[in-house]
């Protein structure tokens, strides 16, 4: 007999192998055809609905114009991969060598699966928060390892004793995603120290997860863990241009680490895309250089989360307020309770409905049946990653939804 074709496995992973084993689509697709067909404002897929400057635009067509439009170096541009070094430095105090500890990526997501494939296998556990980004789970499949999920608390931070009884002899990875996607959880510097002492007393790498490292609000503070002690030998730091610089579709990314890690990764990652964005690449090189873009960002979208989260709760939902990222958790208890509903899922099929909005289930970042998802069975996140006017509408929207549920 066979062995179960390693896609059904990743299907499984990130939960859409159904029951009778039909392949069905991400919740993603799901919801953005759903806001599609009805009409409804997409507050469920977090892309923005405005570009970047102009002016790493225009630097990138001048990259088309000046004929940088052929395979650019298989670990990135060199002034791309400068300017990495150059940024991680002038933040962090993190000094990395640009020619031999940076390698540009096909996104973050790339990187991230790079990393798992290069550095973990069969036989392997990887441990993540939960809930997770579904392609952490994802690559994690790919490469045949055991995802371990450690489940976040109730007010959705760490939980260090269930962390420190999840790593085992068989621990190779831990992935840690902060700011953190989907619940805008931003880990202090105590909870990454925790993190740390597992991670170096069990002898294990750590992939960092870091895209939203700009994007943090009120007195939040992104600290790397690779600007921990002891920790940046074992940890390979990944963030992207994407959320940074409301450039998503560019698809730019970068990880950074020891020489010997990022040798690995890049073994691995040459035979996946081998290189892409040739003409971006220099363009984001020149954005890495501005540091008042990200921070006019955050504070236009700190402002947003705080419209979106008043409308929630004036709308009937608990929200828990984030300190990052572009999401907002949202638990719409009465409302499954009060339609009788099975949990946020169907919640989410019906919104476009009642309030002509779209938001995804958290359920859909946990593994199925797992705590976690227990936890976050009436939980729906929001993005407020829109332009105030629309955020307004959905607001307006929202407002009618107890009238509309009786």
């Amino acid at each position: 007999m066979t062995s179960e074709p390693r896609w059904r496995n990743v299907a499984a992973a990130t939960g859409l192998l159904a029951p009778d084993g039909a392949v069905g689509q991400t919740i993603f697709a799901e919801m953005t055809v759903l806001a599609n067909c009805s009409g409804a404002i997409n507050l469920g897929q977090g892309f923005p609905d405005v570009d970047g400057p102009d002016y790493v635009k225009e630097a990138a067509k001048e990259a088309i114009d000046a004929g940088r439009n052929q395979y650019a170096p298989g670990d990135g541009v060199p002034e791309l991969r400068t300017a990495v070094a150059r940024h991680q430095h002038r933040h962090y105090g993190l000094d990395v060598d640009p020619d031999t500890e940076v390698l540009v990526t096909t996104g973050a997501t790339e990187a991230l699966t790079a990393a798992i494939l290069a550095l973990t296998g069969p036989g392997d556990e990887v441990i993540t928060l939960e809930p997770f980004y579904d392609s952490h789970a994802a690559a994690i499949a790919m490469a045949g390892a055991t995802h371990v999920p450690v489940p976040l608390t109730a007010d959705l931070r760490l939980d260090a004793a269930a962390l420190r009884a999840a790593a085992s002899d068989r621990t190779a990875m831990i992935l840690v995603n902060t700011p953190h996607n989907p619940t805008g959880t931003v880990l202090t510097r105590v909870e990454l120290e925790q993190i740390a002492a597992v991670a170096r007393e069990r002898d294990v790498v750590v992939l960092t997860d870091e895209v939203y490292e700009h994007l943090v609000f009120d007195d939040a503070v992104h600290v790397p863990l690779a600007t921990l002690p002891g920790m940046a030998e074992r940890t390979l730091t990944v963030s992207s241009s994407g959320k940074t610089f409301s450039l998503t579709g560019w698809k730019v990314g970068w990880l950074h680490g020891p020489a010997e890690l990022v040798t690995a990764v890049r073994t691995l990652k040459q035979f996946m895309t081998y290189t892409s964005g040739s003409a971006f690449q220099p363009a984001i090189a020149r954005a890495l250089d501005d540091d008042e873009t990200p921070r006019a960002l955050a504070a236009s979208l700190a402002a947003r989360r705080d419209l979106l989260c008043e409308g929630l709760e004036r709308a009937g939902f608990s929200v828990v307020v984030p300190r990052g990222t572009y999401f907002v958790v949202a638990d719409g208890a009465a409302y499954v309770d009060r339609l009788g509903l099975a949990d946020g899922h169907e919640l989410c099929l019906r919104l476009p409905e009642l309030a002509g909005v779209v938001g995804v289930p958290v359920s859909a970042f946990c593994t199925p049946g797992s705590t976690a998802a227990a936890a976050s069975r009436s939980r729906v996140r929001f993005t407020f990653v829109k332009r105030a006017e629309v955020l307004h509408e959905a607001v307006a929207r929202l407002a009618g939804l107890r009238t509309a549920t009786g």
